[in-house]
């Protein structure tokens, strides 16, 4: 029997993954793809951006969701038993996508295809990682320590050692292919910058290739038929290394923090944004995603942010038993992000 090929896109949060895979889906030239979609947060905003698209190839049956938690750290209690109930279907996918959380190492998901069951019917076609250009653009993930001190210098965030540059890394180690998303940003000189950071940030050279708005072709995604699990030796994470080293190192997000926050209807979506954004910019909000109610629109507003660039647009009707409602999913650094006064700055507006 041919392996089902599986193909792992990770980024970091807020790179546009969920965007490119929507792009995918209305783009696949027929094959039935499965999702499987791992999110940060109890409200499962990516998933429910993807069953609003519409695409036949991908029904909202194909979609799993694994919410408020880490595919990283759950291998074997969510992704190992999902990918089981996926392979017993009847009417088995022809290629299958896994969404991880802009938190996950990719490395140990790879690692779980060798499991005895999965690696006989399923091989990682490739790992997609994706980076939004303009973040790196702007210093974000600065491997250069000098440059990191006088930022610390200049910043409170900075303060601390953060996770998020060796996350970046390791999910740069573990790709096949790397999309710089958000080209449409920057000029040429600075994208030219980007793509100079991101390949000296690693030993491995991968693939990059360019995106504006996430549109890649699915000829570019899907296919490139590496067999990813087979090379997992030679993409080991920070977490890996430094425990061959003798380091105790624990994996874990407690730097992370998400909260959930219900808002009333949204009268005026463009001043509703105005003010998120002034919000993410006085407390340091790396992530904000959801949905809104705009009365008078039949149509769901979904609201995404990162950092204080935020896109608005309405992606599908709501529901006849659908309760309309606002829901916003806050994500940022636990030591930083006073979570009481974002909730209440944001019910204030």
């Amino acid at each position: 029997m041919q392996k089902i090929p599986a193909t792992v896109i990770t980024g970091f949060l807020g790179a546009g993954k969920t965007t490119m895979i929507r792009n995918l889906l209305a783009n696949a030239n027929g094959k039935k793809i499965a999702l499987i979609i791992n999110e940060f947060g109890d409200l499962g905003v990516d998933g429910e951006v993807l069953k609003g698209c519409g695409a036949e190839n991908c029904t909202e049956d194909d979609i799993i969701e694994l919410n408020n938690g880490c595919i990283c750290c759950t291998v074997a209690d969510d992704f190992i038993p999902t990918m089981e109930r996926l392979l017993e279907r009847e009417n088995r996918p022809d290629h299958i996508v896994i969404e991880t959380s802009g938190l996950a190492l990719p490395q140990p998901l790879v690692a779980a295809f060798n499991w005895p069951g999965i690696k006989t019917q399923v091989t990682v076609d490739g790992v997609v990682t994706v980076v939004d250009s303009a973040a790196v653009a702007a210093g974000r993930f600065a491997d250069d320590h000098d440059a990191l001190d006088a930022q610390r210098a200049a910043d409170e965030e900075l303060d601390h050692e953060s996770p998020l540059e060796e996350l970046f890394e390791d999910q740069l180690t573990a790709a096949d292919l790397i999309i710089l998303n958000k080209a449409d940003l920057l000029d040429e000189n600075a994208l030219s910058g980007v793509r100079n950071t991101v390949a000296n940030a690693i030993s491995r050279k991968p693939k990059m290739v360019e995106s504006r708005g996430g549109d890649v072709p699915a000829s570019v995604l899907l296919g490139l038929g590496v067999g990813t699990e087979d090379d997992i030796a030679n993409r080991k994470s920070h977490h890996e290394l430094e425990h061959e080293n003798g380091e105790a190192h624990d994996h874990d997000h407690d730097e992370f923090e998400s909260f959930v926050v219900d808002y009333g209807p949204v009268a005026d979506p463009a001043a509703f944004a105005d003010s998120l954004k002034a919000i993410i910019d006085e407390h340091d909000i790396l992530r904000l995603k959801g949905f809104a109610d705009v009365p008078g629109k039949p149509m769901r507003l979904v609201i995404q942010a990162v950092g204080s660039r935020i896109e608005t647009y309405f992606d599908r009707p709501w529901g006849a038993n659908e309760v309309r409602s606002t829901k916003l999913v806050v994500i940022g650094l636990h030591d930083e992000m006073d979570d009481v006064a974002v909730q209440a700055a944001i019910k204030a507006i």
